[in-house]
């Protein structure tokens, strides 16, 4: 971590990056496109805010977006598996190096450019524009204290070799202090927007109003994460955001908009063919007739149709993750299955757009609040019913039918099985989940629950990290096992319950990983230090 400081120091004193700069840090001092403090002013600010953005979401940084989003947490989502030899991610390896490039990369370019665009702001008072830093700060590190647990947090910035990390609960009594900050800053300036953030903002446009609605349906989501660890606090946050105002619409949507210097990332990795669909996907998409999936994914160049359900031709296959080494040397497991649909395949465009946060999540976290009996401004069934047709809708299908043309929300229609794996051609899978798509009216709590978690899940793709968070927080939706793990901590019937502290950090903020370590226990209901079993703070659920 020192070492990263020591370049956060060289960062904001001498130099911040402009919006299309995307050399390495080392090349900072040669770079022409760089800008000093000297001449840094409310103009040039709005490049900070791009960058700051940008950096958050990984675009056009092959490293970190490969090493971290792809090997991670679109594996652990269950979203894809990977394809390629040697790795090994898929089968709950932690590659030290992998989680060194994913951690130092947010330290050094998201978090760095962060803490000079909130300073900047405060400084110069700045107020709105601030408040809406503040809102992206609680975004940035609750993606990767909801990986890790404990992280420096309250310290960052001290300019001292040794940083000390925060409690994950006491990160997260932080988060809302913060959105309560910056909801009465926005609610203030109702109807306004930002000057600065007008030109650079590639989410909203400085947009008062939306940032607004962005940040308490973050809240939402947040208290709906504590659910399991502070019901009661979970309860007053969620009514709250309520209360504020959330996404309703999909005008209200959160995109960052992608340009070629600034791509989707997904447009270079998908050249390599190192993954595709997962047989989880197949499962539900096939079953539920979901006609998103030509959103998502390609037909497979070789499809087997033998199972495809009755009146169905369904072209798009899935793998199971965890296949052995030897098996993804054996197979072409490219060509059997699925890759992501045609706009991620285009090498050198920029790609769709990366979404933030979305209406139809609020939905479905409204629907679960409403199911513990909160005032969320509707029921679950109409709330979890609007989030479904909401989803259809964000991805270009407002008929709201499913490919059999039949009201995909209130079909009765089930998981599938995905066939026979590429790995084990005589083995037929059963589907794992049982679940139809129509609202189980007389079902159980946790039938509903699955149901919200499942559609839910099926609308985030591909934003992994928060699929990944909520598999561990409500174990839905029921996925396949892995068929093997080469983690001794994890089981193939399990999956990780956290990432493990980078090696890097070890070696430069030894004493403070070892305190984190202590706290990290401390919060967790099976503490068994850093490893990928020792479960975070809010994962409680019996």
């Amino acid at each position: 971590m020192k070492n990263i400081f020591k370049l956060l120091t060289i960062l904001i004193i001498i130099t911040v990056l402009i919006s299309n700069c995307t050399k390495k840090f080392d090349e900072i001092n040669t770079n022409p496109k760089t800008l000093t403090t000297a001449n840094l002013d409310a103009s040039t600010y709005g490049f900070v805010i791009r960058t700051t953005i940008y950096f958050q979401m990984w675009l056009g940084n092959q490293l970190s977006f490969q090493t971290g989003k792809n090997l991670y947490l679109d594996v652990y989502a269950n979203y894809f598996a990977t394809t390629a030899p040697n790795f090994l991610s898929d089968r709950y390896v932690m590659v030290g190096g992998w989680l060194s490039g994913i951690f130092n990369n947010f330290y050094v370019r998201s978090a760095t450019h962060l803490k000079y665009a909130l300073d900047y702001a405060k400084e110069n008072d700045l107020a709105v524009e601030e408040a809406m830093m503040k809102i992206w700060k609680v975004y940035s590190y609750n993606r990767y204290t909801d990986l890790v647990g404990p992280m420096v947090y309250s310290s960052f910035g001290n300019m001292e070799k040794s940083v000390p990390y925060d409690k994950q609960e006491d990160i997260y009594t932080n988060f809302f202090k913060l959105l309560d900050e910056a909801n009465a800053v926005l609610k203030a300036n109702a109807g306004k927007t930002s000057a600065i953030f007008a030109t650079y903002d590639p989410i909203y446009a400085g947009k008062v109003d939306l940032w607004q609605k962005f940040g308490s349906s973050l809240r939402l989501r947040l208290a709906l994460r504590v659910k399991y660890v502070k019901p009661e606090l979970a309860k007053t946050q969620a009514e709250k955001a309520i209360a504020e105002g959330v996404m309703t619409s999909n005008a209200d949507n959160g995109w960052v908009k992608t340009t070629t210097d600034w791509y989707n990332t997904y447009t270079l990795i998908t050249q390599w063919g190192e993954f595709r669909m997962s047989a989880d996907m197949e499962s539900f998409l096939k079953g539920y007739a979901d006609p998103r999936v030509s959103a998502y994914f390609s037909e497979a160049k070789a499809p087997d149709l033998s199972d495809d359900p009755a009146g169905l031709v369904f072209k798009f296959e899935g793998m199971r993750n965890g296949q052995s080494k030897n098996d993804r040397s054996a197979f072409n497991f490219n060509n059997m299955n699925s890759d992501m649909a045609a706009p991620y395949l285009k090498a050198g465009d920029k790609g769709p757009n990366m979404f933030v946060m979305r209406a139809f999540e609020c939905y479905f976290l409204r629907a679960e609040g409403a199911l513990e009996g909160w005032n969320m401004g509707g029921t679950t069934e109409s709330l979890y019913k609007s989030g479904i047709e909401t989803s259809l809708a964000e991805n270009g299908f407002a008929n709201l039918k499913n490919l059999k043309g039949e009201v995909y929300s209130t079909s009765t229609l089930v998981p599938a099985s995905p066939g026979a794996d590429g790995s084990a051609p005589t083995v037929i899978q059963a589907p794992v989940s049982t679940v139809p798509v129509a609202f189980m009216t007389g079902g159980t709590k946790e039938q509903k629950l699955e149901q919200i978690i499942t559609q839910k899940w099926i609308g985030l793709y591909p934003d992994s990290g928060e699929a990944y968070a909520e598999r561990r927080r409500t174990r839905y939706p029921k996925l396949f096992d892995r068929l093997d793990s080469e983690n001794p901590d994890v089981p193939k019937t399990s999956i990780p319950a956290r990432l493990t502290y980078w090696s890097n950090e070890y070696n430069t903020n030894n004493a403070e990983v070892l305190k984190a370590i202590t706290m990290l226990n401390a919060e967790s209901s099976n503490p068994q230090g850093d490893k990928a079993n020792t479960k975070l703070w809010w994962d409680k659920k019996p």
